[in-house]
């Protein structure tokens, strides 16, 4: 019977967690599609002339006529509206379009963008959350202590910094004087290899974690001290449990934690682009930079879809890592 009932709370329990996902992508689509029809309009809106960025200095020796047929073939004649339309119907498809500073499909330089950002992100986001569930507890475990001190000391210091001068700062005092590299993901006149990515992404890794760090850390950290206060963990105490902050006080912490990641995941994107472009990775930052300056808008727009869509998956993966992890979930 008791199989009976836990194969039945399993079952709900996966029925909210897809109830959820489905209910999260029929808003992220439409709320994405919004969002780069936006890109368009702005762009038909923007005052420089993509044409000119395009040929760059040789758009003064170029004749009228033949402007207008590069014009006309790139379709910088048409509105927003009617470039969005066709872009977006092709973009359905899994067609983005050609970049135009590329010079290929942007499907190719999203493919080859995309995986170092996600690199990047992963690891800082991972490496802050070892740092902070390490610094959490032992501040839990010394409440006001010195170890409790240092934590918060650390936490506000990363919060007060902006995420740019800690990058200069990290360049300056560590990767100059201990002879680290400084950008990009292998050395000059190299071809990257997967050793040389994982050492250039040591530095800006470690930028990235330490701007992700206050919230984690200071989240969890207040959690951990609410739940070794609360009636829970006071009956646990009563009955003799072992190991009360790992076993009985962590769970209820880690809940809150989860929904914190994700209602962040939108500065941890915003945060890993500023870090590309002050560290020369060949992520999608400098794609972002890159075509705005060009008017590569069909780049732009790819980019924006790409970066709304994984804000919205992450916050609804984790939702639904809260679900799952949460036991009352499964008796609503």
């Amino acid at each position: 019977m008791d199989q009976q009932v836990k194969a039945r709370f399993a079952a709900h329990r996966w029925n909210l967690v897809g109830t959820l996902l489905i209910r999260r992508m029929l808003v992220a689509l439409p709320a994405t599609a919004a969002l780069t029809a936006v890109v368009f309009a702005l762009a038909g809106i923007a005052p420089f002339n993509p044409l000119a960025s395009y040929l760059g200095s040789s758009y003064a020796h170029t004749s009228l006529d033949l402007r207008d047929q590069l014009r006309a073939e790139l379709g910088f004649d048409q509105s927003w509206l009617q470039v969005w339309t066709h872009w977006i119907s092709h973009a359905l498809q899994g067609d983005f379009g050609v970049s135009v500073i590329a010079a290929r499909p942007v499907t190719q330089v999203l493919a080859e963008r995309i995986p170092l950002t996600a690199l990047l992100t992963a690891t800082g986001l991972l490496t802050a959350i070892l740092a902070a569930l390490l610094l959490s507890l032992g501040a839990a475990k010394y409440r006001h202590g010195i170890l409790d001190r240092l934590a918060q000391a650390v936490a506000q210091l990363a919060q007060s910094v902006p995420v740019f001068v800690v990058a200069l700062l990290a360049i300056a005092m560590i990767a100059l004087p201990l002879g680290w590299p400084t950008g990009g993901i292998a050395a000059a006149g190299t071809r990257p290899t997967p050793g040389s990515v994982m050492v250039h992404l040591i530095l800006p890794a470690s930028v990235l974690a330490f701007s992700l760090l206050p919230w984690l850390l200071l989240n969890l950290r207040a959690s951990l001290i609410e739940a070794l206060d609360s009636d829970a963990v006071l009956a646990a105490r009563g009955r003799g449990a072992s190991q009360i902050l790992l076993k009985e006080a962590l769970p209820q912490a880690l809940l809150p934690f989860i929904t914190v990641i994700g209602s962040r995941l939108g500065e941890l994107i915003t945060g890993a682009l500023i870090i590309e472009t002050i560290f020369a990775w060949p992520g999608i930052a400098s794609a972002v930079i890159d075509s705005a300056i060009a008017g590569d808008f069909a780049l732009l727009a790819a980019v924006t879809a790409c970066s709304a869509l994984a804000v919205f998956a992450g916050n609804a993966l984790a939702d639904a890592a809260y679900l799952i992890a949460d036991a009352r979930v499964a008796h609503a």
